[in-house]
């Protein structure tokens, strides 16, 4: 019996050796941007396969077109003989005529690092899997193999999520887990500590010191210990590591992607010039992401789609509710104080209390937009400043609304996270928005639920905020007044006026005025401009509520229209003591609760 199984064994160990889909990269021309990738597919039974290109990449979610940047490819089968290769789409290519096993090579061009596409040269190989890898869909269950031929001579080593087999050798156990591992080739520098029998890696690619990459990691490790707070446990992390990959170098692409086990950090921003406190945010943002989106997930990203965009309407919640917590973390870490942190949230509600955007869709149908702005490219205009609100900023005034009724019930929005984490995320079970919903009514009872989801996400009506931040001693009230004109302005090139720059919001001054994006403003009530003149500091001049005449030119014809200012619809938000207002011990408290700070 002993024998027979061991025959058995020995015969699947083959049999899966045989089936693994194999790649190997490499980078002689890094200095320009160039990767040479190679692949072998074996155990072939269709007469026909097809190879693509990805044209989306996980944890984003509209199309990106990878195979532009692919050329040169050949194919042949185990002995080198050149095989039939046919296109028929932009994304394919069709190979036949093989011998049971298909061998491919191409070229790729890569010179954007950041959270989807990938960058080759002398600094890095800073890959992102389905803008580098062909793929087989019908292999897609195969195990694969990759083997990253570094560069020596520029001491690079390999930061992946992938488990190592040997060398610098890496294995996947499938497409989906491939497509989800980005790869950071450079000469590093890694951090990593230890909690709860998980390793925390920081993999961290810049050109500053040592010095200065213990002092951020010290950082990492506050906010990954005050969100690990949150759902009282880290995910189990399937090789029982994560890993930050952070580029902070002048040629990255700012950007920040969750990925199961990792996630990807790019800035610009050097930890010396600035990027110490201002970097830290994205590490907020991607790490909460290991359970709300990764683990927590929404059924509507499931499976993964890479030749189509997944649309989902749970954005306002995956991507919202973690913004929420992106800023309140950094406070709860004491990387940023309680009062920075507090008029900190008035951008983010300003721009979504004030929009037009509300009355066109809910944050359900907010979110399904997110395939025509991710990252996603089109020549021609659009309207997002009338119908559009970013599902990160809506899904975050929502989570704060969310966070202070529910401290008014004795309850948080942790809990309910924990919560909603338990009972989905931690099992691994997709959730629906009817699921949240759900959810919430069991957490915190029926007609609370239902009013939220009736009210917030199902409609578009807003909370009372001002009386919610009044309970934790905030102050939210309209910002000084300052005239409104409602639209971005700046001083044309030539300075012969101030150029409209964007479309003007819709029961705007500037909207009822009848004035659009292209306008430049020549004059009003026949004031002369000033060549370094902000337009902001050229309209306090003028007296809201009166009417101003307004000469203008549009297509190079000069046109005039009538003007009235209205106040700033802006409201700020602050602690009830830097108003010289005395808040009560309860609101302390709850304050206290809310921020986790003395």
């Amino acid at each position: 019996m002993k024998f027979t199984l061991s025959i058995l064994a020995l015969f699947t160990g083959l049999l899966m050796t045989a089936q693994t889909n194999t790649y190997s990269i490499s980078f002689d021309n890094a200095l320009h941007h160039e990767a040479i990738i190679e692949a072998t597919f074996p155990d072939l039974t269709s007469d026909t396969v097809e190879f693509r290109m990805s044209r989306t990449s996980p944890g984003r979610y509209a199309l990106h077109e990878f195979a532009k940047n692919v050329y040169g490819f050949q194919a042949t089968d185990s002995k080198g003989n050149p095989l039939t290769v046919t296109r028929p789409n932009p994304y394919a290519w069709e190979v036949s005529g093989h011998d049971g096993t298909i061998k491919i090579k191409y070229i790729l061009f890569a010179n954007r690092g950041g959270g989807t596409y990938s960058q080759v040269d002398e600094t890095h190989a800073h890959l992102n899997i389905p803008a580098t890898f062909m793929f087989s869909p019908e292999l897609s269950e195969r195990e694969i193999e990759v083997t990253f031929d570094v560069r020596e001579d520029l001491d690079w080593k390999v930061a992946t999520q992938l488990p190592l087999v040997s060398g610098t050798t890496y294995s996947a156990p499938d497409l989906q887990y491939f497509m989800d591992s980005p790869t950071e080739i450079s000469n590093y520098m890694l951090r990593s500590f230890e909690v709860d029998d998980k390793t925390i890696n920081l993999a961290l690619h810049h050109n500053g010191t040592e010095e200065e990459a213990d002092e951020y990691f010290e950082k990492v490790k506050k906010v990954v210990l005050a969100e690990k707070d949150v759902y009282g446990e880290l995910p189990d992390y399937d090789y029982g590591s994560y890993t930050f990959l952070a580029c902070y170098i002048p040629n990255a692409s700012g950007d920040g992607m969750e990925h199961r086990n990792s996630t990807i950090l790019t800035s610009t921003r050097s930890l010396a010039d600035g990027g110490m406190e201002r970097n830290i945010g994205t590490v907020s943002h991607e790490f909460f992401h290991s359970w709300n989106v990764e683990r927590i997930r929404p059924k509507t990203l499931e499976p993964f789609d890479f030749e189509e965009a997944n649309m989902s309407g749970a954005l306002w919640f995956a991507e919202g509710f973690t913004s929420y917590y992106t800023g309140l973390i950094l406070c709860r870490a004491g990387l940023s104080s309680p009062q920075s942190y507090v008029e900190g949230l008035a951008g983010t509600f300003n721009y979504v209390w004030n929009s037009p955007a509300r009355q066109f869709f809910n944050p359900i149908e907010m979110s399904f937009q997110a395939p025509f702005v991710d990252a996603a490219t089109s020549v021609d205009p659009v309207n997002r400043e009338n119908m559009f609100i970013s599902y990160y900023s809506y899904g975050s005034v929502l989570g704060l609304a969310l966070d202070l009724s529910l401290r008014e019930k004795d309850l948080n929005l942790d809990g309910f996270m924990k919560y909603v984490w338990k009972k989905y995320g931690k099992a691994e079970n997709p959730y629906t928005i009817e699921n949240l919903h759900g959810a919430l009514s069991e957490y915190a009872g029926k007609s609370f639920g239902d009013q939220f989801f009736n009210s917030y996400i199902y409609k578009s009506d807003m909370p009372d905020y001002k009386t919610l931040m009044e309970s934790v001693g905030v102050i939210l009230e309209q910002a000084e007044t300052a005239p409104y004109f409602g639209s971005y302005v700046l001083m044309s090139r030539d300075n012969s006026g101030y150029r409209i720059l964007r479309n003007t919001k819709m029961n705007s001054p500037a909207y009822v005025a009848g004035l659009d994006s292209g306008d430049v403003i020549l004059s009003i009530n026949d004031k002369p401009l000033a060549e370094d003149q902000s337009f902001d500091d050229y309209l306090m001049q003028f007296n809201l509520g009166e009417a101003l005449q307004v000469k203008y030119t549009r297509y190079g014809e000069e046109k005039t229209t009538e003007l009235v200012l209205t106040p700033s619809p802006d409201y700020s938000f602050s602690l009830m003591e830097d108003k010289d207002l005395k808040p009560s011990k309860e609101m302390l408290e709850h304050r206290k609760e809310w921020l986790k700070v003395e």
